[in-house]
């Protein structure tokens, strides 16, 4: 096998080293984990051909949820803000500080999958329910 010099980030380096003991496993082998995680997930390969601006990655629950490409905006949240806050493309385009082509691809995205992001949304409104009770 061939060695690797990784230099982590200091405070990355100490909450990973923190999760490897919580695991009960080297940090050499919780990196390898990750590693593994993340090849696992782009072999898996959900993102659709028709919307580059789209990419699915995974949530701290492990889950794969859609993001737009080179931000950590998630469809779902773009998606809230046209549709129940009523606010117009250009808007929500200010307001997250991108294009609103790019709200506009996200909106065709969502009409081309809009049973998974609806579910997400519904399923965040219970678990928002159920925190502020």
């Amino acid at each position: 096998m061939t060695q690797y010099y990784l230099k982590l980030p200091p405070k990355l380096q100490q909450e990973a080293e923190k999760y490897a003991i919580d695991q009960g496993i080297t940090l050499d082998n919780l990196i390898i984990w990750a590693i593994a995680e993340k090849i696992g997930s782009l072999k898996q390969n959900l993102d659709d051909n028709n919307f580059l601006d789209i990419v699915y990655s995974r949530n701290q629950e492990g889950e794969m949820i859609p993001k737009l490409r080179g931000t950590n905006i998630q469809v779902k949240t773009l998606v809230v803000a046209v549709k129940n806050w009523q606010l117009t493309p250009q808007q929500v385009a200010d307001e997250y500080g991108i294009t609103e082509e790019k709200v506009n691809n996200v909106m065709a995205f969502y009409e081309q999958h809009r049973q998974e992001i609806d579910t997400a949304i519904a399923t965040d409104k219970v678990l928002e329910s159920i925190y502020n009770e």
